[in-house]
């Protein structure tokens, strides 16, 4: 592709909208200095100096498809409460609605609590409530989803599962039967628990750790054809259109149509891998939006988990670097 493609295709990028579904979640963070040691139990004492709070879960893949250009609406459910209208002030912030969003006060808002001194990481600490929702719950979320479907022009589904109880088997269901119907593309990054419920979607987008729980295929060898055969029986027992593995520093793997091929990664000095799942999951969904050939789709999530390696903590990927580096390399 041509360095005027690429640009055009990443000028497309700003007309697509994308429901992300799953669980979201606040990323909270409290750094201090570690002086001494508690006399009421063998535990550092942090003097707090900063505290921020982030956008975490699914939330993270609405900032990097907003960062790429795009509108993201986010379909989820949280709680009633304080660390649900700091949600909102987040997503206020950075122009993202909040309009897919219910409240309920059955579920509590999931907190991650980080207390960090330097670049040392004490303890974390989750406040969650992780059964999934309630049956009138998902018909509500289904509900919304149709109804946003109907009235704006969505260009792709995501499925952000972390198993924190939004997504359920029913909601996979239905959700994906109104996606078809409507010719929308789904994109789905998985958890254990609904693993074998996506069914009939476009793109699945398994790390290595969950395609060996997902599949109960503990391989040890990561060999192209051993990739093969066990993508191609998920394929056809899913009926699933492509998978897109991603293999940590290996790079990523894509089995979709005639492409069966292992994309390595770019040599990098690498700080965090935090997050580049997210960010690969938001670049394969605008590709699919815009129906990129699948081999150009791959060769632009490895490049893009790659760059967001880069930076410290979870970022979103920064577009101008992303359409350089492609030029470049591409």
């Amino acid at each position: 592709m041509s360095p005027e493609q690429l640009s055009k295709l990443f000028q497309d990028f700003n007309q697509q909208k994308i429901i992300i579904i799953g669980d979201i979640m606040l990323d909270s963070y409290v750094w201090g200095k570690v002086e001494r040691i508690s006399p009421e139990s063998p535990v550092p004492i942090v003097s707090v100096s900063k505290k921020e709070v982030r956008l975490g879960g699914a939330a993270n893949v609405a900032m990097n498809i907003a960062a790429l250009g795009a509108t993201p609406i986010l379909c989820s459910v949280v709680g009633n409460d304080d660390a649900a209208d700091t949600l909102h002030k987040l997503l206020l912030q950075f122009k993202m609605t909040a309009q897919g969003i219910l409240k309920s006060k059955d579920r509590k808002t999931t907190v991650k609590t980080r207390i960090m001194s330097g670049s040392h990481h004490h303890v974390r600490v989750d406040e969650e409530i992780t059964s999934p929702i309630s049956e009138n719950g998902t018909k509500l979320v289904i509900e919304k989803i149709s109804n946003l479907i109907t009235q704006e022009k969505v260009n792709a589904i995501i499925f952000e599962d972390y198993d924190k109880g939004v997504i359920s088997s029913s909601l996979i269901e239905q959700v994906v039967a109104i996606a078809n119907k409507n010719s929308i593309p789904v994109i789905v990054d998985p958890k254990k628990r609904n693993f074998s419920d996506y069914k009939g979607i476009t793109l699945f987008k398994p790390n290595l750790k969950e395609l060996r729980e997902g599949t109960k295929n503990d391989f040890e060898n990561i060999t192209l054809e051993k990739l093969n055969e066990t993508t191609t029986v998920l394929k056809e027992q899913q009926n699933i259109k492509g998978i897109l593995l991603t293999l940590s520093e290996k790079g990523l793997y894509l089995n979709y149509n005639s492409v069966n091929k292992i994309f390595p990664a770019h040599i990098r000095n690498i700080s965090d891998v935090s997050g580049a799942g997210d960010t690969v999951v938001s670049v394969a969904a605008l590709c699919e939006a815009l129906k990129v050939e699948p081999e150009l789709m791959a060769m632009l999530c490895n490049l893009a988990g790659g760059i967001v390696c880069e930076y410290a903590g979870v970022v979103p990927i920064d577009k101008e670097k992303l359409l350089k580096e492609a030029i470049e390399n591409l």
